[in-house]
């Protein structure tokens, strides 16, 4: 369900991929047999939390239009999750001006993206990224119809 299962770097096990609930606005990721959950952040007001057994391991705040974009905050670097065209449904991953990663829907109408993002990212926080774009087109969706 959600990204097919990839292998890990360094032969670290499985990343297995990513849940999303029937309402947008929780869900999971699953690395080498642990499941993060992701949830909604009422501290960070319209955000998301990525958490394993310890604390937040990456936040996400929404944009004022939430469907437009989020932006990332994990071990100190902030990333933006943005439409990189108006005329297109895949997402840019932006650091410090510099567009570093890709998140483009597989097909059409149905659920799947293929993602490129960069490799310093951990495996469980690339996953939280798909997520989050799922949860953007998702989003995006509903407020279409």
């Amino acid at each position: 369900q959600g990204v097919p299962a990839v292998p890990q770097p360094e032969g670290r096990g499985v990343v297995r991929g990513v849940k999303l609930a029937p309402w947008w606005k929780r869900g999971s990721v699953i690395v080498g047999g642990l499941e993060y959950r992701v949830f909604r952040d009422r501290l960070a007001g319209v955000g998301f939390a990525l958490e394993g057994a310890g604390p937040p391991t990456a936040r996400a705040v929404g944009r004022r239009a939430l469907w437009s974009g989020v932006t990332i905050l994990w071990n100190e670097s902030t990333y933006q999750l943005v439409a990189r065209s108006p005329w297109r449904r895949g997402l840019a991953l932006w650091r410090e001006g510099e567009k570093v990663g890709l998140v483009v829907p597989e097909r059409v109408f149905r659920r799947g993206a293929r993602a490129e993002l960069p490799a310093d990212l951990p495996p469980v926080v690339r996953l939280f990224v798909i997520w989050l774009a799922e949860m953007l087109w998702k989003r995006a969706y509903q407020k279409a119809f």
